[in-house]
């Protein structure tokens, strides 16, 4: 079947809607936006329609006789995993909800909705639908359009908008000589509901294999603020151990490139470094490119001296189940007081994140460290957040 968003015909909707005014409403937005429409009644009509003509976008009713909205989304998906589907409901509940999450719906839009939100959704989704199946076209053959199984229902749409509404968060990292400020860690943030939080976001990418495209807007993202910063703050820069791999990383023309002597480029570590060809190679490019390499999470894992040995960083995180609690626990003072030895015998910075208490962040300049991060000084914000050292 031919793809119409390939050869620049008119993008093609499917509405299934019971309600004669709801259609009519649907039916003038679509003709602003000067889509082709096909409007049917109920689920069943709609399916019947989807199997057999091409469609680059569905709205369907969550309420309709004979199919319901949540049904025709499960079959739709059944047969196609990236056609974007947007939802509409007069009664929102949370079962429907997370059964349209579960399913990747593109959205789930409450009535009565406001028209100019209606055409925002369709607008990105016809966006999205153009580019998820273009990059299917240069991925499989045309011959085998469901060759992804049932278990990716909806992640590749989901991971792209994900990508599409990613910004960054800055939490402040402080110096303990004399509590001023060292840096930000940059963290990863999205306004993706499907993929909540960083750890969705990451595990999406790397069940879709995009860890290269997750690291390249994450570090373009982080690289658009900095400016902003004072010339002497540094910027702590997660990296997916994969990224290491990418030859981007080391071009000159990433965004990145060109600030890194003030980049921090955490690794965490219990990251599996063995599927990257010459780590130690590409480290040492990047060294000579001036970037400076961390260890995160340090404490976490279970090949924490093999990736400290491997990396040979010039700064460590530790993790922040070592630092809570750490003003009460013998055994987690005697491990820090282990790490920040060893560290420093190494020449290595130490920073402590995760603290929550004044107790906390006393304990752990009795015990070394260098530099603290944690709410106790300021909440991740946009950039760049204030802090204080309290008292």
């Amino acid at each position: 079947m031919v793809d119409p968003l390939a050869n620049g015909d008119r993008v093609r909707i499917l509405v299934a809607e019971d309600d004669d005014l709801g259609r009519r409403l649907i039916e003038r937005v679509l003709a602003v936006l000067e889509y082709d429409v096909t409007l049917v009644s109920d689920g069943v009509a709609a399916m019947a329609a989807f199997e057999r003509e091409h469609f680059d976008v569905v709205v369907a009713d969550v309420i309709m006789p004979t199919m319901d909205g949540i049904a025709l989304l499960r079959a739709i998906r059944d047969r196609d995993i990236d056609v974007p589907v947007v939802l509409l409901t007069g009664a929102p509940d949370m079962a429907s909800a997370l059964a349209a999450i579960e399913l990747g719906a593109f959205g789930y839009l409450p009535k009565p909705f406001d028209i100019s939100h209606l055409r925002a959704i369709l607008e990105r989704a016809v966006s999205s639908s153009k580019r998820v199946r273009l990059r299917r076209a240069s991925m499989q053959p045309l011959d085998n359009p469901h060759q992804q199984t049932g278990g990716r229902i909806g992640l590749d749409v989901a991971f792209e908008r994900a990508i599409d509404s990613m910004w960054m968060a800055y939490q402040p990292i402080v110096r303990v000589r004399d509590h001023g400020l060292f840096g930000y860690e940059a963290l990863m943030r999205s306004s993706e509901i499907t993929l909540p939080n960083p750890g969705a976001v990451l595990d999406a990418a790397e069940k879709l294999g995009r860890i290269f495209d997750l690291g390249k807007q994450v570090r373009s993202r982080a690289a658009e603020s900095i400016d902003d910063a004072q010339d002497t703050v540094s910027l702590c820069v997660n990296l997916h151990a994969t990224d290491l791999g990418d030859d981007n990383l080391l071009a000159s023309t990433e965004p990145l490139s060109k600030l890194a002597p003030r980049v921090v480029l955490e690794i965490t570590e219990h990251a599996n470094l063995e599927g990257v060809d010459d780590v130690r190679g590409r480290l040492r490019t990047l060294r000579e490119m001036g970037f400076r390499i961390a260890v995160d999470d340090l404490g976490a894992g279970h090949d924490g001296l093999t990736s400290f040995t491997v990396l040979q960083p010039d700064v460590v995180k530790l993790d922040m189940d070592l630092v809570r609690d750490v003003d009460t626990s013998r055994t987690k003072r005697s491990i820090v007081t282990s790490m920040v030895t060893l560290c420093h015998d190494m020449g290595v910075m130490v920073v402590a994140e995760g603290v929550e208490t004044s107790a906390e962040r006393d304990a752990l300049v009795d015990l070394g460290c260098d530099l603290l991060q944690g709410y106790l000084f300021a909440k991740p914000g946009p950039a760049f957040p204030a802090f204080t050292w309290t008292t």
